[in-house]
């Protein structure tokens, strides 16, 4: 089944409907005091192939005060071809701008793999300069408690907002429905009901008690405004587990 990728600066304009993903639409705009729950959370900042800036994806400072977790779809395509450089872009968070360093970008996906899926759409990397301590980062998290096949309601927060909305960064209770199999990199994806849109990659899912455990990745349908059906119509993310929540653990633990 294809995903269609939640922000791919090339065509966000071109495909963005204006419309929510499905027929009811709970998002909220995002609030200071949601800010300060949900710890960590920032926006990728990109220049399109037209030299304009745009908000590319949700990340979130996570770990440490130099470690931004995202989408590697931001920077590869499905075939993990190289589409965006690390170089146009930069992670905004609490009114200011950090550059990342180049060379620290780590994806999910092995070198093995022809392909990039739900469960490997993550990338690390490291900003040149460290946060202030002012700007809390998000602990580092770790979803391998959730069950599979478990149903619950979850608080998804999009920092970057989303093409299909004129909220810039918006919050939504909304569910996950189901909890696969694990897959590649031995993570799971969750089947969830949250809107989505062009831009809102990298979307936290977090529990109500303000536990993040997943990153949204993709939606199957982009912006067709009806039912969920947990088969053909849903939201997918990555819970933070395996090499992902490995990967971040190792990385925050380092010392610069």
């Amino acid at each position: 089944m294809l995903m269609l990728v939640g922000a791919t600066l090339a065509r966000v304009g071109a495909q963005a409907a204006h419309a929510a993903l499905y027929a009811a639409d709970r998002r909220q705009a995002m609030t200071e005091a949601d800010a300060g729950r949900f710890a960590g959370a920032g926006v990728l900042m990109c220049y399109s192939d037209f030299g304009t800036l745009e908000r590319a994806a949700a990340a979130w400072l996570i770990g440490s005060h130099d470690l931004v977790v995202m989408n590697a779809h931001n920077f590869v395509d499905r075939r993990l071809a190289p589409t965006h450089p690390v170089t146009n872009c930069f992670f905004r968070i609490a009114g200011g701008d950090y550059y990342f360093n180049e060379d620290s970008l780590r994806i999910g996906a092995s070198v093995e793999s022809k392909a990039l899926h739900i469960t490997d759409d993550w990338a690390l990397l490291r900003l040149l300069q460290p946060t202030p301590e002012t700007i809390k980062p998000q602990p580092a998290p770790d979803a391998s408690d959730i069950a599979t096949g478990a149903r619950f309601k979850v608080v998804m927060v999009s920092p970057a907002g989303h093409s299909n909305t004129s909220l810039v960064a918006t919050t939504e209770s909304c569910e996950v429905y189901r909890v696969d199999e694990p897959t590649e990199g031995h993570a799971r994806r969750v089947r969830h009901d949250c809107n989505d849109g062009y831009g809102g990659s990298g979307s936290g899912l977090f529990t109500e008690d303000g536990r993040l455990i997943a990153m949204h990745s993709a939606s199957l349908d982009m912006n067709q405004k009806r039912p969920f059906d947990i088969e053909t119509h849903y939201g997918s993310a990555i819970l933070f587990e395996g090499e992902l929540a490995e990967a971040i653990r190792d990385a925050a633990s380092k010392p610069r």
